[in-house]
């Protein structure tokens, strides 16, 4: 069972199924049972994902002392995760609203609150365990990148919407990563060219792109290759919220356990596309025995180039 200490941002976060995109003006509408509210954020979604899998998570995060804070700190315990790493911190807790349409597209709104202006008190040794440190792009997590480096670890970082390998903001967890993902959504079309430019920018060991229905993209350094595999569908898409969190969390569980870099990217592709046939950025997640069983299913369709 792999350690992974995940530090990140926790939510709550309230999704509202629409007609259709783009949303036509009316007064008000009735989607029964469309509008549902639950904890999300990126590191709850990973580390519930990860505790699904059965892997060992510590969780780090910031929230307020409010309402939202101890729903969070409730759902967190009923999950069987530890909240000793989330600091009361902020003027309020973050909060979010997706809305979703029958075809699986969906629109954000992510309110932070002051939590880009909020540091966390990591302890010294708080990476000390871990196998992978998964520190997501937030600003709090940069003290975190620079302990982790410093006792060798190998940090794995997500940095979602991309369009410039020099991004200000992201430079410091693409610097830092060993294990780098990413989303093709405002990378345009020549996918392969903007990895191999992340590549020789940064010397990343591996580079994931998520390209949606599309599937991904992987450069490994050892191999100096890049590797495209189609998308997969295990079921039908209801809401594709939370599926690149899910993908990045299948090829840390599997990447961890052992597997060819590219064998956990299929899994992190089924793991992904078991995960959004349910609504809900932190839900839908199925346990390992579930996911070895769709990979020999389905594993040997994927074809790889």
């Amino acid at each position: 069972m792999a350690k992974i200490l995940v530090s990140g941002l926790i939510n709550t976060e309230t999704t509202v199924r629409v007609r259709q995109f783009p949303v036509n003006y009316y007064p008000i509408d009735y989607p029964f049972f469309g509008v549902n509210t639950a904890v999300s954020g990126v590191a709850f979604n990973i580390t519930k994902a990860l505790k699904t899998l059965g892997d060992g998570v510590t969780l780090l995060s910031i929230t307020g002392q409010d309402f939202p804070a101890a729903y969070i700190r409730s759902e967190l315990a009923s999950a069987g995760i530890d909240t000793q790493g989330i600091q009361s911190k902020l003027r309020q807790t973050p909060n979010s609203v997706v809305l979703y349409d029958g075809e699986g597209k969906r629109q954000i709104y992510c309110d932070l609150k002051d939590i880009q202006q909020t540091a966390y008190d990591f302890p010294a040794d708080i990476c000390r365990d871990a196998d992978i440190v998964a520190a997501c792009n937030i600003d709090f997590n940069r003290p975190l990148l620079r302990q982790a480096k410093a006792m060798g670890k190998t940090i794995a970082t997500d940095v979602h919407v991309l369009s410039d390998i020099a991004d200000a903001y992201n430079r410091d967890f693409m610097e830092s990563a060993d294990i780098l993902f990413l989303s093709d959504e405002a990378v345009g079309w020549d996918y392969k060219g903007f990895l191999w430019s992340l590549a020789e920018a940064y010397g990343n060991r591996i580079i994931v792109m998520g390209r949606g229905d599309k599937g991904a993209a992987m450069y490994l350094r050892e191999e100096n290759r890049v590797f495209t595999l189609p998308a997969v569908q295990v079921g039908p898409v209801v809401n594709t919220v939370g599926a690149g969190d899910a993908l990045f969390s299948g090829f840390l569980h599997a990447y961890a356990a052992g597997a060819h870099p590219v064998e956990a990217l299929v899994r992190a592709e089924l793991f992904a596309s078991a995960k959004i046939r349910v609504s809900g950025a932190a839900r839908g997640f199925v346990p390992a025995e579930e996911l070895e069983g769709l990979f020999r299913q389905h594993a040997g369709s994927v074809q790889v180039e």
